[in-house]
């Protein structure tokens, strides 16, 4: 019985691998956008800043746990490669201004934060009290980011718009929460299944939300100074959720 759950884990755990390693593709045509323009103008790195952190925590997370968490640090190890290049590929052609302000990002969260976490429980906790708290660091920043939909929901409402949701990015974002909930769940690794749990919720509400506004007339706004953002952009923050936390739990993902 053991043995067929670990199979099964395994099997939800590859299909969370694949479907993540798309979401975290899935800004490629942002960022050649960005490069063709040779401008990273009315775009934000906040997204793959969280994304990097995210991924950096369940790659902790998973050597800490060593135990069946080889798909945890594939998908993770991919996401940071990843958002790194996105990173590099934004400071490279940001202005000035949002270049100082990336790096002073970085270096706050994914620096000094992530080198603070890493320090304290290493020094300060042992065994399973260790994973315990690196779990529940997890867990917590996971629940936050899958909240970030609230936001783009509540922008659909108030437009009428679903500019900012594409539904097949709403919906593989929720199947990818599905796989991790059931990786998680299998494993009795609940550190990954609960925050997937949530991306799962938000992931049908944002679905409900697209099909009753998608005909909708939208309500026209003047655009904000500052927030001339692409739909893909938007819903990155989504993600950092999932994707952008795509490994749901392993990263979500993106995810964990």
């Amino acid at each position: 019985m053991a043995m067929h759950r670990e199979t099964l884990a395994f099997v939800f755990g590859l299909l969370g691998n694949i479907i993540s390693f798309a979401v975290f593709l899935s800004p490629v045509p942002t960022f050649y956008i960005i490069f063709k323009k040779k401008s990273a103008e009315g775009f934000q790195s906040l997204p793959y800043v969280v994304a990097l952190f995210s991924a950096m925590l369940w790659i902790y997370y998973a050597f800490v746990k060593r135990e069946a968490a080889l798909l945890l640090i594939t998908i993770n190890t991919f996401g940071i490669i990843v958002e790194s290049a996105y990173l590099i590929i934004f400071l490279i052609y940001a202005s000035k201004k949002s270049r100082l302000s990336t790096i002073k990002l970085l270096l706050l969260l994914n620096v000094f934060g992530f080198g603070a976490m890493l320090l304290s429980t290493l020094y300060l906790a042992k065994g399973a009290k260790r994973l315990s708290i690196i779990g529940w660091i997890c867990l917590v920043f996971n629940i936050s980011v899958f909240a970030a939909p609230l936001f783009v929901i509540s922008k659909v409402i108030r437009t009428r718009s679903v500019e900012y949701m594409p539904f097949f990015l709403s919906f593989f974002l929720t199947i990818n929460a599905v796989m991790w909930f059931f990786y998680g769940l299998l494993l009795k690794d609940y550190y990954v299944a609960l925050p997937n749990t949530l991306g799962f919720v938000f992931g049908i509400i944002q679905m409900v939300i697209y099909l009753i506004y998608r005909n909708a007339t939208p309500v026209l706004q003047a655009p904000l100074k500052g927030q001339e953002l692409s739909g893909g952009h938007i819903i990155d923050v989504v993600k950092t959720g999932s994707e952008h936390n795509p490994a749901g739990g392993g990263g979500a993902v993106s995810k964990f």
